[in-house]
């Protein structure tokens, strides 16, 4: 770090001309013209024993002084990162009355659809208690409206299909669910709309209070406010209350495709959840459309925001998606997706209650949507939005104090700006040394070598480290005590780091000046950064706006202080100004790591048994520590030594990684204040194959179990042991190995176990009826079938070798996703629909096989009487209490055609 000297340094002819003129050339490796010999070593590296005239040369910082004062200075970033997140509502409340969202009593509402319990599509709590909820709330809002307003109501009841590439690719195809919809517009109608979606489903045994009963409770008291408003509205509001979004979006494509109001709508909020309250984080916005991103930066109170976010959510890395696809896709339309990301560890559980969402959760998320609603519903832009459509927006939010959004090109013509400025800075460095006859270029490069060298051993030790947590059963240990992650794989990170460069320092570079060696590694970090900052921009990414921070704001301050810092030293005026100018970066940093800490730990419990959580989380700490102290790689070369720290960092890492060996952080936690579960999927099957006569050839029952982390059972076999390697799951020769898989996640899930039970009760069996059977032609065989069962079923279709489906009702071949050759279709229903009917087409090369296609279909009891068996609930019970279980009935027969 170049600031804390105890003298100037620089690439700089000394004042004055004349032949006895001082240089002053760090480095030099006896090449080129050599100073005066009283001045210099011998030696292939030379060193100025004295400094410009005459002075001493600087004294080494002291490691007492420097390394403690970069660990309070980082910690009270820490911290003010920490204040920020934890403040969700910035300044006081604004007391109730008038065009103010109330808190208090969008959580009666929460709490009244929650009281219902768990709401999938097609339960009579999500299709008849929650629809009535909502419309008796709606007349209600509706009689006390005032008259400049209209309000309209309509209950949709939707059938439709689509295929979606989300989870490898899947049909989708679902039959009268349900969306209450509400149009708020001017008395005198409006021409065009913006569209507020929720949902109010949940997934099956969980309350769903953040997914997503509380994004509806804030719109119901949105509408609540915008219809007693004075203010008039321009353009109509369309709320969207759907019921079937965790059926993979169905309720959103029904309302897009096939509402009539759907036509009126020009632009779309979407409110989402990836964890349980906190701050509601727009993480997508677009399509283009850069007035949007404007939009809400102008007019949310409490903004919180990332660009970082959206193309990393639109990577694909989390396996996750929303409506806001649907709408883009399908209705052509953009918008912007928020969602709740704190406490993911109990998105999607039984703690997913209402009493776990603070009420500033509520108002923050109430008072920025109706500020942005009422925006959009008075905007120009939304009339004709195709005029502002073109472009994209960089956008984040300072500590949720302002938000900052500009166009891309804007940040490209920044970007080019800030890689001119750094190499007009490099450049004059390269024309001293060049005129004075340092090998400054060489050292350059020989100094980038070092440190992404050093950067490789740093991830390949630390990975080293995660592979043998995980060879010896303690992974995730971490996951009910995150700061453990921090300790042990940042500990050894940073050990690493300063212990190659020391030993550079000490060896490659022996006795080279320590101030020039301090310079030459704040322009190794420049460099490095100004190369991510080309590439990111090549790259045409808005992301790009961090890298250019980690160049704009060092050189600004470098350049600033470089002058008085020769002639005064480092001053406690300089090393503050230095230190100011790191801040920046490093604290919109630190509030971007720790945004996406709190979404990726918890996914990493339920990212499947294939992927190994200590080597993901090790891999992201290491990038974390590298990023964070580029710029303090200087002190390593300024100080005196190092050995105290060294010593302390391996304390510290061989302390942390004593007890997670001995076992002393267990991974899950059922404590009622901060429940950090293991996710156990549960179902009592029923599983029949048929012959190509229609004959049973196997028929058996088991309570089919799944996990949903890396450690498998291995914690939960010393309570159950019955739930052993000896009973896991064999694949048969059937589609999707002959398991009854409610989503196609096998791909994420290759282990699971299959307890031998008793055959299900009977109930209302599955109707599987072959309606017509027809060939075209020698090579073509039509196929017509009814499927008639309860609200959730899967179809898995599996054509034999040498065929293949040509067409189906559903769509042609090439537009259906296939895994390993097996098809998947999801279908749901609502309330009195009528049985499903669908046809294909099998093609296939010979003219007389004996088996063309395998045809199963699972059925999944989600809710009601059918749901459980007695055995069911006994081997629930038996699972320790940091378990979440999920469990249901189901039925999976297959038939040969």
């Amino acid at each position: 770090m170049a600031a804390v000297v105890r003298e100037g340094a620089g690439l700089e002819p000394a004042a004055g001309p004349g032949p006895g003129r001082e240089v002053r050339i760090r480095g030099g490796r006896g090449r080129g013209s050599d100073p005066p010999s009283d001045k210099w070593e011998s030696g292939s590296r030379k060193q100025p024993r004295r400094g410009l005239h005459g002075v001493q040369a600087p004294a080494p910082v002291s490691e007492a002084a420097a390394w403690p004062l970069v660990a309070v200075y980082m910690l009270l970033l820490w911290a003010a990162v920490q204040l920020s997140l934890q403040q969700l509502v910035s300044g006081p409340v604004p007391a109730n009355g008038g065009d103010v969202f109330n808190a208090p009593r969008a959580r009666k509402y929460l709490q009244d659809i929650t009281d219902f319990g768990a709401r999938p599509a097609g339960s009579p709590a999500n299709e008849m208690l929650t629809v009535t909820y909502l419309l008796d709330q709606i007349q209600k809002i509706k009689a006390e409206s005032t008259a400049r307003h209209s309000i309209a109501v309509d209950v949709q009841r939707p059938t439709g299909f689509f295929n979606i590439d989300f989870l490898g690719g899947f049909t989708s195809y679902y039959s009268k669910i349900a969306n209450v919809v509400v149009k708020l517009e001017p008395v005198n109608g409006a021409k065009h709309a913006v569209l507020a979606n929720c949902h109010f489903d949940s997934v099956a045994n969980s309350p769903g209070a953040s997914d997503d009963a509380v994004s509806c409770a804030v719109l119901l008291e949105i509408l609540n406010v915008l219809s007693k408003s004075s203010s008039p509205l321009q353009h109509a509001i369309i709320f969207v209350f759907n019921g079937a979004e965790e059926n993979i979006l169905q309720a959103s494509h029904g309302f897009i495709t096939q509402h009539p109001w759907a036509k009126l709508i020009r632009a779309f909020v979407n409110l989402e959840a990836a964890g349980v309250g906190g701050k509601e984080l727009v993480f997508q916005t677009g399509p283009e459309n850069p007035w949007l991103v404007r939009a809400y930066a102008r007019a949310a109170k409490h903004p919180f925001a990332s660009v970082v976010g959206q193309e990393v959510f639109q990577s694909g890395i989390i396996p996750s998606d929303t409506d806001f696809r649907i709408y883009r896709d399908y209705g052509n339309i953009p918008g912007i997706d928020l969602a709740f990301i704190e406490n993911g560890y109990i998105y999607h559980t039984k703690y997913d209650t209402a009493d776990r969402i603070h009420l500033d959760s509520i108002q923050r998320a109430g008072d920025n949507i109706l500020a942005v609603l009422q925006y959009l519903a008075t905007s120009e832009e939304l009339a004709d939005s195709t005029l502002y459509r073109h472009g994209s927006m960089v956008f984040f939010d300072v500590l949720g104090l302002f938000a900052v959004a500009y166009p891309k090109r804007i940040g490209t013509i920044i970007n080019c700006l800030v890689v001119a400025a750094t190499v007009l800075y490099l450049g004059r460095k390269f024309s001293v040394a060049k005129t004075y006859g340092s090998h400054y270029r060489s050292d350059l490069l020989y100094g980038i070598g070092i440190t992404i060298l050093c950067w490789f051993i740093i991830f390949v030790t630390v990975l080293i480290v995660a592979v043998f947590v995980t060879l010896t059963g303690h992974s995730m240990s971490w996951y009910s005590h995150f700061y453990v992650s921090i300790i042990l794989y940042g500990s050894v990170a940073l050990l690493k780091l300063m212990l190659i460069h020391t030993l550079a320092k000490n060896f490659y570079y022996g006795n080279v000046n320590k101030v020039y060696l301090s310079e030459l590694y704040f322009d190794v970090s420049l460099t490095i950064w100004c190369c991510t900052l080309i590439c990111f921009t090549q790259r045409d990414l808005c992301s790009a706006y961090v890298p250019a921070l980690w160049v704009a704001f060092p050189l600004l301050m470098k350049l600033l202080i470089s002058e008085e810092l020769k002639q005064k030293g480092p001053t406690l005026k300089l090393t503050t100004i230095y230190f100011l100018g790191l801040s920046i970066p490093h604290l919109l940093t630190l509030y971007l790591f720790w945004a996406a800490f709190e979404m990726f730990t918890p996914i990493l419990g339920r990212s499947g048994t294939e992927i190994p959580p200590d080597i993901v989380m090790a891999a992201i700490i290491a990038a974390c520590a590298i990023i964070l102290t580029t710029y303090f790689v200087s002190l390593v070369y300024l100080c005196r030594s190092t050995k105290w720290t060294l010593l302390s960092l391996g304390i510290v890492f061989l302390g942390s990684a004593t007890l997670v060996f001995s076992g002393v952080f267990f991974p899950y936690s059922a404590d009622p204040a901060t429940p950090h579960p293991k996710r156990i999927f549960l179902q009592h099957t029923t599983r029949t194959f048929h012959d190509l006569n229609g004959e049973i050839v196997k028929k058996d029952s088991g309570i089919w179990v799944n996990g949903f982390d890396y450690t498998l059972m291995s914690h939960v076999t010393p309570y159950i042991p019955e739930i052993n390697d000896t009973v896991r799951s064999p694949c048969e020769d059937a589609p999707f190995c002959g398991f009854p898989w409610y989503l196609p996640v096998h791909g994420f899930i290759r282990k699971n176990w299959y307890l031998p039970a008793s055959e299900l009760p009977t109930r209302a069996p599955v109707d599987f009826r072959l309606i017509s059977k027809y060939k075209r032609s020698p090579q073509h065989m039509n196929l017509t079938i009814e499927v008639d069962g309860p609200s959730h079923m899967t179809l898995y279709i599996r054509p034999r070798e040498g065929s293949s489906i040509t067409m189906t009702s559903v769509g042609d071949g090439n537009s259906l996703y296939n895994s390993d050759g097996d098809y998947f279709f999801f279908y749901s229903h609502g309330l009195q629909a009528p049985p499903w009917q669908f046809w294909l087409e099998i093609q296939t090369l010979d003219p007389t096989p004996k088996e063309k296609v395998i045809i199963a279909v699972a059925s999944h009891y989600l809710f009601g009487e059918e749901q459980r068996t007695r055995e069911l609930i006994a081997l629930e019970e038996r699972f320790p209490e940091w378990c979440f279980t999920s469990s249901w009935c189901s039925t999976y027969n297959s038939f040969v055609f």
